[in-house]
This record gives structure tokens, sequence and C-alpha cells, in this order.
């Protein structure tokens, strides 16, 4: 036989993974903690070495594979000590050797760029809020290869008040699991639990929550309540519970770990007002299968009203009263809503289009050969540093 027909084509070699050190402060931990589990998870399946940076305080135990090396950062939490730990930092990273530096949030923006610059290696920045005037966000013009995003809302809004930066804009959903059924109203024997998740400046968009659900134990509805976010304000969302007479069906917890999982015993999830953050919480509620009752305005992405969630005014008390009536009156309605939120998600939210997404970012990214195809942007005349860097 001739020597040409015993030769065989080579398969295209399957190009290695890249190294990745991922950022990750306590606000991304606390506020997103599924999100950072799918995300290690699913790279670790992909054999994607990874190194997690994150402060001391964090307990990442749950969340982290064994695969994935934990740093502590700073290893002395003093502030006098900043160069020292950041300096401890840079050696760990060199012995790591990773490819591209991953910051899941805005808040550690500066240190990324600072590890970039020492290491000359390319990052990516999460941004996971609207960015306003009073929100500064430090991005190296040369280093940063992309802003990813987890929602329109908010890559709209960076690109418009930064067209600079606009091709650099990446949207990459969070994914979530859903469950096969909806949870809400389907136990007739339990009184009907509401869980709504504030932060510390929604005193007053409480007031209105807490006067709406007075006047629901008026007019004879049994439920029970569990308010997620215990804070400063704590005292006085104690007084105005017992002033309404509403401390016995009102419960305040903390966002503790584990709260998600919980969220799948609710029957109406409430967004007292409006987010300018990604609301995970809202994420998981719709995946377990919660009604959705909320305003619109920040992020608001994920609520389509009189689809995924029944829209309420925050201002109007009588607004939310029939609102969450609706769903007591019409439990068929809310479980419609509760299931179209988790069609929703399963059409956008795929943890495997997640990580999927991301690991595709991280080869353009790492790889001068892949890099991510820059468009035009039109000069606003913003001037930069001497190193590229801009300062939104």
């Amino acid at each position: 036989m001739p020597e040409e027909h015993l030769t065989t084509e080579s398969e295209p070699e399957t190009p290695k993974p890249p190294r990745v050190a991922l950022i990750a402060s306590r606000k991304t931990v606390c506020d997103y903690p599924l999100y950072l589990k799918y995300l290690l998870v699913g790279l670790a399946d992909e054999s994607v070495p990874v190194m997690l940076i994150c402060h001391p305080a964090c307990n990442v135990d749950s969340i982290v594979p064994p695969t994935v090396e934990v740093v502590r950062h700073p290893a002395v939490d003093i502030p006098l000590l900043d160069r020292y730990n950041r300096e401890l930092l840079l050696g760990r990273l060199v012995t790591f050797r990773p490819d591209l530096l991953h910051c899941l949030c805005e808040t550690n923006a500066s240190l990324a760029r600072w590890l970039s610059g020492n290491l000359n290696l390319r990052y990516l920045l999460n941004l996971n809020s609207i960015v306003t005037r009073f929100h500064h966000v430090s991005i190296s013009l040369t280093r940063c290869k992309a802003v990813v995003v987890p929602a329109k809302t908010i890559a709209d809004h960076f690109a418009s008040t930064h067209p600079k930066l606009a091709d650099r804009v990446r949207q990459i959903n969070i994914g979530t699991f859903v469950e096969s059924a909806t949870a809400c109203f389907s136990h007739p024997e339990r009184l009907p639990g509401i869980v709504i998740a504030h932060s510390l400046d929604t005193q007053a968009a409480l007031d209105n929550i807490f006067g709406a659900l007075h006047r629901l134990a008026i007019d004879n509805y049994q439920f029970i309540v569990a308010l997620i976010g215990a804070g400063p304000t704590e005292r006085h969302l104690r007084k105005k519970l017992s002033s309404l007479g509403l401390s016995r069906i009102v419960t305040i917890v903390g966002r503790l770990p584990g709260i998600d999982s919980a969220l799948s015993s609710t029957d109406i999830f409430i967004v007292p007002r409006p987010s300018f953050s990604f609301n995970s919480l809202l994420l998981s509620a719709m995946g377990a299968g919660c009604a959705v009752a909320a305003c619109t305005g920040g992020v608001d992405d994920l609520i389509i009203d009189g689809k995924t969630a029944l829209v309420f005014n925050p201002d109007e008390q009588l607004s939310i009263y029939n609102c969450l009536r609706r769903f007591f009156d019409a439990p068929e309605l809310a479980r419609q809503i509760a299931a179209n939120a988790q069609q929703h998600l399963r059409q956008n939210h795929h943890v495997s289009d997640m990580v999927g997404s991301t690991l595709r970012l991280y080869r353009q990214s790492a790889h001068p050969g892949q890099p991510p195809s820059p468009q035009p942007a039109p000069d606003d005349g913003r001037q930069t540093a001497e190193d590229g860097r801009t300062v939104l």
C-alpha cells in the first residue's frame, strides 16, 4: 500500500484552558454566593486552573471546590499595611502564574488594575450595578479587556455614559437552577409565606409595605412574613411593626448562608423599591417558583409586569395592597406568574450558558490571537492618564 495512504489527518489540538485568578469582594460572597459557586464549579468541570482571592472574613467553605486555590487578602487586615499586603498577594500570584485576572465586583476595581499593571496581565471587570455620578470605578483602557454585566439595563446605562468603553461591554446573564414546580400556594394546609428583601435605604418603602400588610390583616387575610436584611434601621422597623400589630406576623432576619434555598417554601416575594444592583435574591426567588410582587426601576430586567411579576407603585400603599390581594384572591394567577418567571429563567439564565460564555471570554481575553472584536467609539473628549486609565 502506498505510504501516503497510511497517513491520517491529525485532530486539531484543544486549546489549553487559561489559568485565571478571580478577585471576590465581601459583597460578592455575601450578595452573589450562588453565582460564585456555580462559576467555580463550572470552571472546575472545564479543568480551568483557578485561584480565588477573597477577604479573610469570608466563609467560602461551602462555595469553593477542592481544586480551587484560595488566597486571603489582606493577609493582615490593618489599613497601614496595605502596601505590605499587596506585595504578599503579588508574590502568590507570581507563583500561581495566571494568564488572566477576573475581578468579580467593582469594589475591587482599583486592586485589579494595580495587579494587572504589576503582572502585565489583561483583566476583566464585573459591573453589577448602575454606575452613578456618586459611584466611581477606575478602569485601565489598556489592560481591561471587557466589562462584564449581568443585565441589559446595566449594559445600556454604562455604554451611554461611557462611550469610549461601550465596545468592551459583555452581557453574561447570571445562571441559576430552576425548580421543576412552583412553590407558591401549593400547600393549602399552611399559612402563605411572604419574603421581603430590603437594604438599609428602604425605610420609607417598607413603611408603605407594612401599611399594606396591616390592611390585609384587618381584612382577615392570614400570612406570615420574613423580612431579610436586618441592620441599623431594625429598631425603627420593630417599632413600626409593633404600632401596626404586626410583630407576631413579621420576623426580621439577616441574610444568612442558605437563605436562597429557603425560598422554595415561600409563596410571595416582594421587591419593595427599585434596586440599582442586580438582585440575586429575586433571581433565586423566581427560580424557586415564588410569585413576585415588585416595583420597576433600576436594574429591573427580570420584572415583566403581568408575566414574571405583578407591579405596584412603591409610593402608594393602596397599590401595594391591591397587588398582594390579587395573589391571595387568585392563587391560580400567582402560580401562573411564578411558572412564567421560571420559564423565563430556563430560557435566559442557564448555568451552563453562563459558564460557557465566561470561558469563551477568558480564552479571547487571555490569548492575544483571540481578542474581543473592537468597534469604533465616538470621542467624548474625556482626558486619560498616562497609563491609558480612565476614571469613571
